[in-house]
């Protein structure tokens, strides 16, 4: 690992930066504010900062633990974990009862959202109720749309060079390949170094991105959609009509398979919904979580910081 602080940084709005020992390697998080715990999972090439946001508006409300996960923009490398969705939601599941959460709100995005849902139909235990926000489900986990990019990211041996190389030119970051098709407009440049520069500063980090899209396919996903009925808590789904990556269909088909769910739309946005509306996105989490718990109804945090 280099000493690239761009490749490491996260931001304070986060909280503080603590680490799990789990039986796969070592797990970053983050936790900020108090009260109901609130667990966010985020997908591939992203990490916590993908969270900054939205944390920064709930924390002064809710505890808010954002998990680093080994997902290819991480700081820990994790060589000895199973990386498929299915190993992904038993990472998530052994921090959670490690860190002795039980009945969170566990809310995903992009590649997040498969896991949190692998999570709450094998643990419902620990799960008291779910958001589902724009992301991966049934059979687009990984989703088509970069499919082609992600097999060659997994498979060429140029593939660092390459592919993503590149990004380290920011303005390269805006292709539909890249990030392009997951936000309405750039993220800013700390945050999207913080996706792009740790596999290129580390070898661990980039084996496990590699060994991670080859081990992302949708079998567990589809077997866990089978038993959505069953799950006992509130669902909340919150996609983006816009989204060009996960379709809206799908928004829709997980609203209506989970017994107790209800469907909100985020105008002017695409998938990374947290990151191109993350104040709509908190202010939804914490009217969920407020109407099915006994928290007292309170306005959220709209201070942006940079």
């Amino acid at each position: 690992m280099t000493d690239d602080r761009r490749a490491w940084w996260r931001h304070r709005s986060l909280g503080t930066r603590r680490e799990l020992t789990l039986s796969t390697g070592r797990l970053a998080y983050f936790e900020a504010g108090a009260g109901e715990p609130i667990v966010l999972l985020h997908g591939p090439l992203t990490n916590a900062n993908v969270w900054r946001k939205v944390v920064a508006a709930l924390s002064g409300r809710f505890r808010c633990i954002a998990l680093d996960l080994p997902f290819g923009a991480h700081s820990v490398p994790m060589p000895e974990a199973d990386l498929s969705f299915a190993g992904l939601a038993a990472i998530v599941t052994e921090a959670l009862e490690e860190l002795d959460l039980r009945e969170v709100t566990l809310v995903g995005n992009d590649g997040g959202t498969p896991v949190a849902q692998l999570v709450a139909t094998t643990r419902p235990d620990l799960v008291r109720r779910l958001a589902l926000t724009a992301g991966g489900a049934y059979d687009n986990c990984p989703p088509r749309r970069y499919r082609a990019i992600m097999k060659a990211i997994a498979y060429a041996p140029a593939a660092r060079e390459l592919i993503l190389g590149p990004l380290r030119i920011r303005t390269l970051r805006r292709l539909p390949m890249s990030y392009g098709w997951l936000t309405r407009r750039p993220v800013e440049p700390a945050t999207s170094d913080s996706w792009v520069l740790p596999a290129l500063e580390s070898d661990a980090v980039y084996a496990d991105l590699r060994r991670m899209l080859r081990s992302l396919e949708p079998s567990a996903v589809l077997a866990a959609a089978e038993s959505f009925g069953d799950f006992p808590g509130p669902v909340l789904v919150v996609w983006s009509r816009e989204d060009r990556v996960f379709p809206p269909e799908h928004a829709e088909r997980l609203a209506g398979d989970f017994a107790d769910a209800g469907l909100k739309w985020i105008a002017d946005s695409c998938s990374l919904l947290p990151e191109d509306k993350p104040f709509e996105v908190a202010q939804l989490l914490a009217d969920f979580v407020q109407r099915t718990s006994s928290v007292p109804a309170a306005a959220i945090s709209t201070n942006q910081e940079s």
